[in-house]
C-alpha cells in the first residue's frame, strides 16, 4: 500500500492536527504488521516547505501543453505523487472554515490532473480526471478550535464532496483542536488519539465502524469547560491586560471543575503557590467554579481545603511528569484542612467526555491526587466484595460454636452456595481460599475433630491469611477498599497501599492473638458464645479502620 500523507498546516510536523494524522497512520501500519503483509509506504509532504505558486488560470495545461503547467517549481512533483499513491491523507486545521491558504493553492494546481471537456456525471458539471483513479482512496483529517466540528466544516465537505464524490472519502473532523498541545489534558486527548489510531486499523482492513466513528465525533471537553478552558489560554483579562502565568494556569484549572459533583455546599480550594507567592481561591458550586485573587489583607473567610505547593511541582504534576501521590509522599507539597477534596479529586476536576454535561473520564485528576472513585470507569463492572470473603467465617465461627455437626453442616452450605453469590462480583482469591478453609475446618469438626482446637485454629488461619498479604504487593484490604479509591488505578497510589498495608496487619495480628483467649473460653460454660464474644473486638478495630484509612492520609498531607 502506497500511502502519501500531504500535511496542509503552516506549523508543519508541530501541528495538532498532524498528531491525528500520524496516530491514524499508526493503526494502517499496526494493522499491516498484525497481518503479516508488506509495510506501507508512507510519503510525507508538508506543503509549508514545498514552492507551490498560485495558480494563473491560464488553462496552458489543457491547449497548449496538456497535462504540464506552465509554471515550473514542487507542484509537477506532487501530482506524480498523488498518482503513485493508493490512499492520499490530506491532514489540515480548520482556517476561516476552509483550508490554509497554502494548501488551497496546491489544490488549485491539480488542474493538469483535469480533462478539459465538460463531463455530464454530475448534475452541476465538471471535468473527467485525465487519469485512471480508480480504487484510490482518500482520508481527510482536520482539527479546529471551536467546541465542535459540527457546522464549521460545511465549506470543507462542500470541497471534498465535488472532488470525490459525496461517499468517496473517509472524513475526521475534530473539535477543540488546540487541546492536543496541553500536556495537562494528555489523559483525554491520548484517549481520543487511540479511537484514531482504531480507525486507521478499521480503514486499513475495509471502512471505518459505527462505534469508533461515535467516538471521534465525540467532544473533548463539554462546552462550557472547553470555552473556559480556551478563553482562560489567552492570559488575558477582561481588561485586555497580560496576566500572572500562575492565574492562568489556576484559571484553567478551575474551568475543569465538574458542577455535576457539587456536595450540597460550596468547597474553597485555595491554591497557595509557595514559591511565588501567590494565592488564589477557587470556590467550586453548585453553577460552577468561581477564581478569586487574595487580596493585600487576606481572604475574609476560610478555606475547606487548603493547598501549599510550588507552582513548579503542581504544574509537574498536572502535566503528568510527576504523579501527586508520589509527590505528596515525598512532601512536595502539603494540604491543609478537609482532605476529603484529594481522596475525590476525580470527581470535582475530572476530565470530561463529549457531551455537554456528559459524564468525566478519569484525566489529570489522577496525577494530582491519586485517589477518588475511578469517575471513568464502566459502572457495570464487576467489583469485589469483602462480605463474601467474611461470610463463610462468620458463620462458622457463630453456628460451629452453638452446635458442631449442624454448625458444620450450614458452613459448607454457605461455602457451596459462595459462587452464586459471587456471580454479580469479582471473586479474588482470598474468596476461594478463604471457602476451602472453613470448608476443611467443618469437614474436621464433622469427622470428630475437637471444637476446642479447630475453632481456635480457624481464627489462626485467618489471621495467618491476613498478615501473610502484608508482605505481598497488594496487601489483602487493598483488593477490597480500592473500589471506593479510584479502582484499579489506587494500586498504584503509595499513599493508599501503605494506608491498606498498615491496617491488614493490624487486622492479621487481631486474629492471631484472637486463638489465645479463644483457647480458654472454648473449655468454659461460654463457649457456644465465642463466636459473639469474639466480635467485640473487630467491631472496635472496625470503627479504628473507619478513622485510620481517613486519618492516616492526612497525616501524610499535613507534611
Amino acid at each position: 500500500m502506497n500511502i502519501l500523507a500531504i500535511n496542509g498546516s503552516p506549523k508543519g510536523k508541530r501541528s495538532n492536527t498532524w498528531r491525528l494524522t500520524s496516530a491514524f497512520l499508526d493503526g494502517i501500519i499496526a494493522w499491516e504488521e498484525n497481518g503479516r503483509k508488506q509495510a506501507p509506504a508512507i510519503e510525507t509532504l508538508n506543503v509549508n516547505a514545498l514552492d507551490i505558486k498560485p495558480c494563473l488560470g491560464c488553462f496552458s495545461c489543457w491547449s497548449k501543453t496538456p497535462g504540464m503547467c506552465c509554471i515550473h517549481d514542487d507542484m509537477q512533483a506532487v501530482i506524480e505523487k498523488i498518482l503513485w499513491a493508493d490512499v492520499v491523507i490530506w491532514s489540515f486545521p480548520l482556517y476561516y472554515f476552509g483550508l490554509p491558504g497554502q494548501l488551497k493553492n496546491l489544490i488549485d494546481r491539480q488542474l493538469p490532473m483535469s480533462l478539459p471537456f465538460m463531463s455530464a456525471e454530475t448534475e452541476s458539471g465538471g471535468h473527467p480526471s485525465r487519469y485512471d483513479m480508480n480504487g484510490k482512496r482518500t482520508v481527510v483529517v482536520s482539527t479546529c478550535g471551536f467546541y465542535t466540528a459540527k457546522g464549521n466544516y460545511d465549506c470543507v465537505t462542500s470541497l471534498f464532496d465535488r472532488l470525490c464524490g459525496k461517499d468517496g472519502y473517509a472524513a475526521i473532523f475534530c473539535g477543540q483542536g488546540e487541546l492536543f498541545r496541553v500536556k495537562e489534558l494528555a489523559d483525554r486527548t491520548n484517549e481520543y488519539l487511540s479511537w484514531v489510531r482504531k480507525a486507521g486499523e478499521e480503514f486499513a482492513s475495509g471502512e471505518i465502524s459505527g462505534e469508533t466513528r461515535d467516538e471521534l465525533d465525540r467532544n473533548l471537553f463539554p462546552r462550557d469547560v472547553f470555552e473556559a478552558m480556551a478563553d482562560a489560554s489567552w492570559g488575558v483579562g477582561e481588561s485586555g491586560e497580560k496576566e500572572d502565568p500562575s492565574l492562568v494556569f489556576t484559571r484553567q484549572m478551575a474551568a475543569l471543575y465538574r458542577k455535576q459533583a457539587w456536595p450540597g455546599r460550596d468547597i474553597v480550594l485555595d491554591m497557595n503557590y509557595t514559591d511565588i507567592g501567590n494565592t488564589y481561591r477557587i470556590v467550586l458550586g453548585e453553577s460552577g467554579s468561581r477564581l478569586e485573587t487574595e487580596p493585600a489583607e487576606g481572604f475574609s473567610a476560610g478555606f475547606t481545603t487548603r493547598i501549599n505547593t510550588p507552582l513548579s511541582v503542581w504544574r509537574s504534576i498536572a502535566s503528568g511528569e510527576i504523579a501527586g501521590d508520589e509527590a505528596l509522599m515525598k512532601h512536595l507539597y502539603s494540604v491543609e484542612g478537609d482532605f476529603d477534596l484529594m481522596m475525590h479529586w476525580d470527581d470535582y476536576f475530572g476530565a470530561a467526555s463529549g457531551a455537554d454535561g456528559g459524564e468525566m473520564d478519569a484525566g489529570e485528576s489522577d496525577a494530582v491526587a491519586g485517589g477518588g472513585p475511578a469517575a471513568g470507569a464502566n459502572a457495570s463492572e464487576p467489583k469485589t466484595n469483602m462480605l463474601l470473603l467474611l461470610i463463610p467465617w462468620i458463620v462458622f465461627w457463630v453456628a460451629a460454636a452453638i452446635d458442631g455437626f449442624w454448625g458444620s453442616l450450614a458452613s459448607i452450605a454457605v461455602c457451596v452456595l459462595l459462587p452464586v453469590l459471587m456471580r454479580r462480583t469479582k471473586a479474588t482469591v482470598y474468596d476461594q481460599v478463604s471457602a476451602l478453609a472453613v470448608a476443611a475446618c467443618s469437614i474436621a469438626l464433622l469427622t470428630g475433630a475437637s471444637s476446642t482446637l479447630i475453632i481456635p485454629s480457624s481464627y489462626f488461619l485467618f489471621g495467618a491469611m491476613w498478615a501473610a498479604t502484608c508482605f505481598f504487593k497488594v496487601p489483602l484490604t487493598a483488593h477490597y477498599s480500592k473500589n471506593s479509591y479510584n479502582g484499579e488505578a489506587a494500586l498504584r497510589n503509595p499513599i493508599f497501599m501503605r494506608t491498606n498495608r498498615i491496617l491488614t496487619a493490624a487486622w492479621g495480628v487481631l486474629y492471631l492473638i484472637t486463638p489465645i483467649w479463644t483457647c480458654f473460653i472454648m473449655q468454659t460454660d461460654a463457649a457456644s458464645f465465642v463466636g459473639a464474644i469474639n466480635s467485640i473486638l473487630p467491631a472496635l478495630m472496625g470503627v479504628f479502620t473507619a478513622w485510620f484509612q481517613k486519618w492516616y492520609p492526612r497525616h501524610i498531607a499535613r507534611g
